[in-house]
């Protein structure tokens, strides 16, 4: 045997027992996936029609390498289950796009809040000082493992670390100011916000959320606590070279989920009505508009608006 290939062998065996030793760390080994009747291939078909952007089974398919015949006999199980709906694709007429119903909606944010809570929980054996290491190291094996030429982005959403808040702090800044033409009076309101929660922040009931996109910091929002029943969701940020991903939609899922579990009843936002994109994604999430008042505390006429979502 050569020296090469018993090198090869080595780091073979190496990536099998850390497979190994990964599939019993998060339960893939398990008949069924959190607490449902789904398998883990059926709760990550659900996961990719509830991220996608007008998903369709092909693409469903390709992207998670399935049988299609596999991937069919799951859809029709969805169907009849009223989880998901079909509608033809308005591209081609023989592919359909998928959607989740209110009751696969209310499915999969079950289970995403309950592999939230699992993960969690197996963070608490982990030191803090250790866990941005391991989103790095997780975030290395993903991105070498990646053909450099298949095209897809690498997308991850972390919790804040060191440098984060100035980060968050500086993009606002600049991002509005070019965007809008808003005064510096934007950046001290963002900057005394970021102080507040760097000051006061309370891990239990309260989160920061970075988003990267392939390994790059391109958009942030945070989850504060304002009273013992309400959270109040600030800061959503998503830079422009990163948008169309998805990013804003699953940094807003983040906090809904984890104001769920941290036992919230009531989310509350504060934004202007320029801010079109982000309007939307907060009334696809089912916040409700519950109050408007003028104002030109940043150097222009804007109105502000007060959003609540009941948990």
């Amino acid at each position: 045997m050569s020296a090469s290939t018993h090198k090869l062998d080595k780091t073979i065996a190496a990536v099998r027992q850390f497979n190994r030793f990964y599939m019993r760390q998060v339960g893939a080994l398990d008949e069924r996936h959190l607490p449902s009747d789904l398998s883990l291939s059926e709760a990550r078909i659900l996961y990719e029609i509830a991220h996608r952007d007008s998903p369709t089974a092909a693409g469903i398919g390709q992207a998670l390498f399935l049988d299609p015949g596999y991937l069919s006999r799951v859809l029709a199980s969805f169907t009849r289950r009223g989880l998901i709906r079909k509608t033809p694709s308005s591209s081609d007429r023989r592919e359909f796009t998928l959607g989740l119903t209110v009751n696969g909606r209310t499915l999969f944010r079950r289970l995403d809040a309950s592999a939230s809570r699992e993960v969690g929980t197996m963070l608490t054996h982990v030191p803090a000082s250790s866990r941005a290491k391991l989103v790095a190291a997780m975030w290395q094996i993903e991105t070498i493992l990646t053909p450099a030429d298949s095209g897809e982005n690498t997308i991850i959403l972390r919790e804040h670390g060191p440098g984060d808040i100035g980060w968050i702090i500086q993009r606002h800044g600049q991002i509005y100011t070019d965007e809008y033409g808003w005064s510096s009076h934007f950046e001290t309101l963002v900057a005394e916000i970021a102080a507040r929660f760097l000051r006061d922040f309370n891990p239990a009931c309260e989160r920061c959320w970075v988003a990267e996109l392939n390994g790059a910091n391109v958009g942030c929002v945070m989850l504060v606590r304002k009273t013992k029943t309400v959270a109040q969701l600030r800061l959503l940020l998503v830079e422009s070279s990163a948008r169309g991903h998805g990013i804003g939609a699953r940094l807003v899922t983040e906090c809904i989920e984890f104001a769920r579990a941290s036992g919230y009843r009531q989310m509350r936002l504060w934004t202007n009505d320029v801010l079109v994109s982000a309007r939307k994604i907060y009334q696809a999430a089912g916040f409700m508009l519950v109050d408007e008042e003028e104002h030109s505390t940043f150097g222009k006429p804007l109105t502000s608006q007060t959003w609540e979502l009941v948990l």
